[in-house]
């Protein structure tokens, strides 16, 4: 038993078709009802609208799927909320948005999940980073601060899941071809890195699900520039300034 936020387009779409294909059942979760039901319904899926900066949010859509599956076996906090431009003219209300879509909810679903799989000693937590939160991208800082948090909330988490058999991962994609870009404020106009196709990033998901990997980065080159950010922070931020 299976759920996916963001479940209607891009690659939360994509990642509930794979792991429907693999023979889960799955909650999409996903606010434009117009869009999720095709993708449900196209999957046999069970769509759940619900606006995940909705504080309660969290706990409906766990108590949903118990009260239908009686269980929960995979969360996918794939539901994120991009936004480029100058921080200095960024409005509070889009600052408050980021934070709520991409920290505080993939935190409260796996908080609203976690006591059953505690008991049932099984279950695995996805959350949806990207590499932006590694790289820490210029006139995306509140994105990129956001995403950072994630992978800061992950770690210690799955420290503290140790021997539950819990395990919990993140998924670092890179630039993804979905309309994630018309809604930041900004389109991807640069020729390098291409945008690489959702179901890539779906399959990383079920890689992190069948074998508990704890992070993935989609595609596997990025993580040079990673590693690179990481070790020599200076030296990266000149080449970055150069290169792009």
């Amino acid at each position: 038993m299976a759920i996916v936020t963001g479940a209607g387009r891009g690659i939360g779409a994509a990642t509930a078709h794979a792991l429907a294909d693999r023979g889960a059942r799955v909650v999409a979760v996903g606010s434009d009802e117009a869009e999720l039901v095709p993708t449900a319904d196209a999957i046999g899926a069970h769509p759940l609208v619900a606006d995940v900066r909705d504080p309660q949010h969290a706990q409906r859509v766990i108590e949903t799927t118990l009260e239908l599956f009686g269980h929960v076996d995979v969360v996918v906090a794939n539901a994120g909320l991009g936004h480029a431009g100058d921080f200095a003219t960024m409005s509070p209300e889009r600052i408050d948005d980021l934070i709520a879509v991409n920290v505080r909810a993939p935190m409260l679903l796996a908080r609203a999940a976690l006591p059953q799989m505690i008991i049932r000693e099984s279950g695995a937590l996805i959350f949806i980073s990207s590499v932006a939160g590694g790289l820490l991208v210029p006139r995306e800082a509140v994105y990129s601060a956001t995403k950072a948090a994630v992978e800061a909330f992950a770690e210690p988490l799955r420290e503290e899941l140790r021997g539950s058999g819990v395990t919990v991962s993140t998924v670092m994609p890179g630039v993804v071809a979905t309309s994630f870009f018309e809604a930041r404020g900004e389109p991807y106009s640069r020729r390098f890195p291409r945008p690489i196709p959702p179901e890539r990033v779906a399959a990383a998901v079920l890689r992190a699900v069948e074998r508990g990997v704890p992070r993935i980065v989609v595609p596997r080159w990025f993580a040079v520039p990673l590693r690179l950010r990481g070790a020599v922070p200076a030296i990266y931020r000149r080449l970055a300034r150069r290169f792009g």
